[in-house]
């Protein structure tokens, strides 16, 4: 008789399976978001990626004139599946809110003062190793600089060039910028070396 015997009572214990086929996929789906909430991708020479959070500019990144662009919800939504959203803006328009209240993210109003520091040390709060970033603007480029992985985009409002340089990639427009994301596969294909 062997020293140890486990007690196995089918009754009282809920196998891994029996849990699953409880769950309805919208159940499931809900789960797998709160818990597995990342974007994982290793890239020769440069390291690997394991991203949870996309953090944003809002103007002349996300949105035009306090507009949001074009074909942007669908991104950010299909992107939400995989990483949690975070905006940071002046909001110089007063209309982020408005254009985002239908987009799974959070709205972060920053102070007019200092928005550079302010982008960077979100970022750095958040864990910058665990951050993708977009910008556009001087105010942009700290934030750029700490993520993970920085994109600067040069869409209507153009970039500055203290932005361009701090950032790993450049893309000509946000839809671009998140079509890495979602075809990481790019991004291999851009940052290796």
């Amino acid at each position: 008789m062997p020293i140890y015997e486990p007690i196995y009572n089918k009754n009282a214990t809920l196998l891994k399976e029996d849990i699953l086929a409880l769950l309805s996929k919208r159940e499931l789906s809900y789960l797998i978001k709160k818990v597995l909430v990342t974007l994982e991708i290793d890239i020769s020479g440069f390291g690997q990626l394991k991203l949870e959070y996309l953090v944003s500019d809002f103007n002349g990144t996300l949105a035009l004139d306090g507009k949001l662009l074009p074909n942007i919800k669908p991104k950010l939504t299909s992107i939400a599946e995989f990483l949690k959203i975070v905006v940071l803006t002046s909001d110089e328009f007063g209309k982020a809110k408005e254009e985002l209240k239908e987009v799974n993210c959070s709205l972060h109003i920053l102070e007019e003062k200092n928005m550079d520091t302010q982008k960077a040390d979100f970022v750095t709060n958040l864990g910058s190793e665990r951050v993708v970033a977009f910008g556009n603007g001087v105010n942009d480029r700290k934030m750029l600089k700490v993520a993970k992985l920085g994109v600067v985009i040069v869409g209507s409002e153009g970039c500055a060039t203290e932005t361009l340089l701090a950032a790993d990639i450049q893309v000509a427009s946000i839809v671009d910028g998140f079509d890495l994301l979602l075809n990481p596969r790019r991004l291999r294909a851009t940052l290796k070396f």
